[in-house]
C-alpha cells in the first residue's frame, strides 16, 4: 500500500467517523476529539487493510458506549478497502472540552 492510498483510506475513515453520534450529544465522536489514533495498516493475511484505532468517551461510564464501539467498528468495516477495525477503547490522556475541533466547540455554544 503506498502513502497515498494510506492517506486516502484515512480520509474516508475520518468522513464515515463523522456520521457517528453519541445519542445524547448532537456532534460526532470526530469533531468532539474522541478519536486518538487511526492506523491503517496492511493485513497480510486477507485482502485489504486493518484499522487501529484509539478512542475514548467524554465520561467513562457513558451508557452508550457499546452502542458507540459497535457503531465505529462496522462503519470503518464498511469503507471500501479496509477488511478489519479493532477499535481500542482508551481513557488516557482523559477527554476534555479543549480536544473538540471549532465546529464542535460552536455547535455546542463554548464559543
Amino acid at each position: 500500500m503506498t502513502q497515498e492510498e494510506k492517506t486516502q483510506l484515512e480520509e474516508r475513515i475520518v468522513d464515515v467517523l463523522k456520521t457517528v453520534y453519541d445519542p445524547e450529544i448532537p456532534v460526532n465522536i470526530y469533531d468532539l476529539g474522541m478519536i486518538y489514533k487511526i492506523d491503517v495498516h496492511e493485513d497480510d493475511s486477507a485482502e485489504g487493510a486493518a484499522v487501529d484505532l484509539d478512542m475514548t468517551f467524554t465520561a467513562p461510564n457513558c451508557p452508550a458506549a457499546d452502542f458507540i464501539l459497535e457503531d465505529v467498528r462496522t462503519k470503518v468495516e464498511s469503507v471500501e478497502g479496509i477488511r478489519t477495525a479493532n477499535v481500542n477503547l482508551v481513557f488516557e490522556p482523559a477527554w476534555d472540552q479543549n480536544m473538540m475541533s471549532e465546529e464542535a466547540r460552536v455547535e455546542l455554544g463554548f464559543d
